[in-house]
């Protein structure tokens, strides 16, 4: 049976998340699918592990991020990985696998991006920053109503994209997780079907975050303003 599933995995120092993360989709996943390993450097003790599982008879694909940073990552792996539908999520446990299989029946349906949705009603958030919890769900829901982004979670990296459309896209990301919100932003504004399915997210229990929100902040900021603007003009013209 061919595969229409890929699952991209940026990760970094993660080997002690890795193999479970991997079992869980294994166990989850039931749309045919082949996983990509995205690494930046030969030590990183996520290999040793990922190279056991491959043994078994898993489909993973290690690539090698040469340029560094996890937002380039994210890209070579969209970029690289072939199949019709591309789910990005991280390696820490944090990601809602039983929900993948409804997500790509969504985007069977027509749907080009399917956003897993901590805020949507049936959602769950458990753990993680308060800062970062609120400014993400303040972000989610005003551009939800106010700009008329189809998801109230704009933030979560938990999303899968048609393939195609990701290639119609230009990625100007260069900071980090901030590549999910451009995209379901760029997308929606581009005339693609943009929806969410409820997920529950969960706190990463081992391992260190990568995420740093006064970092990032900015970055994320720029695609919310330019969403603002694009709504605001649409808004004009139509009047």
């Amino acid at each position: 049976m061919s595969k229409k599933l890929g699952i991209v995995i940026p990760v970094y120092n993660e080997g002690e998340n890795i193999g479970q993360t991997i079992r869980a989709i294994e166990a989850n996943v039931h749309t045919p699918h082949a996983i990509y390993i995205i690494y930046d450097f030969d030590e990183d003790n996520t290999l040793p592990p990922v190279k056991r599982i491959q043994q078994e008879g898993v489909d993973l694909v290690l690539l090698k991020n040469s340029a560094g940073k996890v937002v380039n990552a994210i890209k070579k792996g969209l970029r690289e990985a072939k199949e019709k539908y591309l789910l990005v999520t991280m390696a820490d446990l944090s990601d809602d696998y039983g929900v993948v299989d409804q997500m790509v029946s969504c985007a069977e349906k027509g749907f080009d991006v399917v956003c897993g949705s901590r805020y949507a009603k049936g959602g769950k958030q458990i753990g993680g920053p308060f800062i970062k919890k609120t400014l993400s769900r303040m972000a989610g829901l005003s551009l939800r109503y106010m700009a008329r982004v189809p998801t109230s979670d704009v933030t979560n990296s938990f999303k899968l994209y048609r393939k195609q459309t990701v290639d119609a896209l230009t990625i100007e990301s260069d900071g980090g997780f901030e590549i999910g919100m451009e995209i379901v932003i760029k997308a929606h504004f581009s005339g693609h079907r943009v929806t969410e399915i409820p997920c529950t997210w969960q706190d990463r229990q081992q391992g260190a975050s990568r995420f740093r929100i006064l970092h990032w902040l900015p970055k994320y900021m720029k695609w919310y303003l330019f969403a603002m603007k694009k709504r605001i003009g649409g808004f004009f013209l139509s009047m």
